[in-house]
């Protein structure tokens, strides 16, 4: 299918969660959840998914063919280096979708270049060489400049010409290391579009990193200078202080609409519970203060804001919070709500759940609504969360869970853990309960992981309110992340702290998993 620019009203959303993403330290994400991540951004209308970077791995390589295979209507992407062998191995994954591309790249300012050992010549012939190669396989074809904004424009110039030239539909002008400010970032465009032969014929993309905190003013600035796609993530999730936010830019179209007269075909009402799943599965936390999908993006403390809030909501809040998928009061739920109450809340909330699914849920939600008084929308979430992330097959899983603490120590925790499909018991001490279940796990399951990360947040107020713990474990250079909910805290950080094992033990054991759970039963 060949790709045609389009109108000049519509903004296209290229979303990199899957790849840029998941290259933040610690946000390795499971074949599973990348499927599941995936899937909700086909469902939100996101234009180019970039499901990874095939060559990088066999996971990575599996998950993009398998993404392209169940795609219904994303443009799936997977990224290349400026080699024969990335752009064939690209295409080997991409090419199961109904709208495949390819993304190949290579980097072109001095500092770069002093990398690759190229002189501006020798890159000009290789950019010439993989981009035809990436064309005659695809007719779909995405090139970047790596580090554009330090790159010379006259060279930068001369690069973009050379790649339209070999046939790139799609010219993405990163701003790799957050280096440019958002006037500097429109007038590049600008700049390239009146000085490339063929810039008109083609889309100008922006991708800008965050780390001055201006990645969102820049690509919304190449946008106002002509650029047509812009590349972001859920949450902002990225390398270093990460990318533009998918949710920022597209409620930023739609509420400013007067300034930037442009469309998405974005669902926004799915942006709150595909951000709280991005959060849990990367094993980053969004922010309290977070634009748009903040935990305190709706809220009022302020006296002043209150009673205005009170008269008109309009009077300080830009934006409604029904639109990105957050109902505006708390939830009438509790024990006495029923399937079919569920099911609706939980629609709203954006997530559609067959019936075995509900009835799933329905038994956590209730066991959940005898320990709270109030379930608000976040529990929900969170719960979602919850149940996507806990999975009957895992190799280690949390079967019983019993703390002693208080000002008299040591603590202790009676842990039974199933390793395997069979169940172990021990009683460990520590100092905490925490510290104590942490020691009853390792006793269980050696290993020789650091904890790197323990972090907990409510997820809403009040004494019976959900926490949400978050693990990190390091171990021979790899992360892995685990995330769990739940009224008790400390069950929630042992299920947290089994979550990153077992992602630790996929990753230990890939291919092998069947075998290794038949050997420890």
């Amino acid at each position: 299918m060949t790709q045609t620019t389009p109108k000049q009203d519509h903004v296209l959303i290229f979303d990199t969660t899957l790849r840029d993403g998941e290259q933040s330290p610690g946000a390795t994400m499971s074949h599973a959840e990348k499927l599941e991540i995936a899937s909700l951004l086909d469902e939100m209308g996101v234009d180019i998914i970039e499901a990874g970077f095939p060559i990088a791995s066999e996971g990575d390589f599996q998950a993009v063919s398998e993404i392209a295979k169940n795609s219904r209507n994303s443009v799936i992407c997977g990224l290349s280096r400026a080699n024969f062998n990335d752009i064939d191995r690209c295409w080997e994954a991409v090419k199961h979708a109904a709208r495949p591309r390819i993304h190949t790249f290579i980097g072109t300012s001095p500092l770069h270049r002093d990398i690759t050992a190229l002189d501006q010549d020798a890159m000009v012939a290789r950019i010439h060489d993989t981009v035809s190669h990436a064309r005659n396989l695809c007719d779909n074809v995405q090139w970047s400049p790596m580090d554009a904004t330090r790159t010379e424009h006259d060279y930068l110039c001369r690069v973009v010409e050379t790649a339209i030239k070999a046939g790139a539909t799609t010219i993405n002008i990163p701003d790799t290391v957050g280096y440019t400010y958002p006037r500097e970032s429109a007038d590049l465009i600008a700049m390239l579009l009146e000085r490339v032969p063929g810039a008109d014929e083609i889309i100008f993309a922006t991708h800008c990193h965050n780390d001055l905190g201006m990645a969102t003013a820049n690509s919304l600035a190449a946008v106002e200078a002509g650029a047509r796609q812009i590349e972001c993530t859920i949450n902002g999730l990225g390398e270093r202080a990460g990318n533009t936010a998918l949710e920022e830019v597209v409620m930023a179209l739609r509420v400013r609409n007067d300034i930037l007269p442009y469309r998405t075909g974005i669902d926004t009402t799915k942006i709150m519970g595909l951000s709280r799943m991005v959060a849990a599965v990367s094993g980053f936390p969004v922010q309290f203060n977070k634009a748009v999908v903040g935990k305190n993006a709706f809220a009022h403390e302020s006296g002043i804001h209150q009673d205005g809030m009170l008269k008109n909501k309009e009077t300080f809040e830009i934006m409604r919070p029904e639109d990105i998928g957050l109902a505006a009061t708390n939830l009438v739920m509790g024990k006495h709500s029923g399937r079919a109450a569920l099911r609706a809340k939980l629609s709203e909330l954006g997530y559609e759940l067959g019936d075995n699914q509900l009835k799933d849920v329905f038994v956590r939600f209730k066991a959940l609504a005898d320990r709270k008084k109030e379930v608000y929308d976040d529990d929900l979430i969170a719960l979602m969360t919850e149940a996507s992330l806990n999975d009957e097959d895992a190799y280690l899983q949390v079967r019983k869970l019993r703390v002693i603490c208080g000002t008299e120590g040591p603590q202790e925790a009676e842990l039974t853990l199933s390793i395997g499909g069979v169940e172990k018991f021990v009683d460990a001490t520590g100092d905490g309960p925490v510290d104590a279940t942490f020691n009853a796990v390792k006793m269980l399951f050696a290993h020789d992981a650091k904890l790197e990360l323990y972090q907990v947040h409510a997820v809403t107020e009040g004494t019976d309110a959900q926490a949400t713990v978050s693990v990190r474990l390091a171990l021979d250079g790899v992360v892995f992340s685990g995330q769990s909910s739940d009224t008790d805290t400390v069950v929630a950080s042992a299920k947290a702290y089994v979550n990153a094992l077992n992602r630790m033990v996929v990753h230990r054991h890939r291919g092998n998993l069947s075998a290794l759970m038949s050997s420890a039963s």
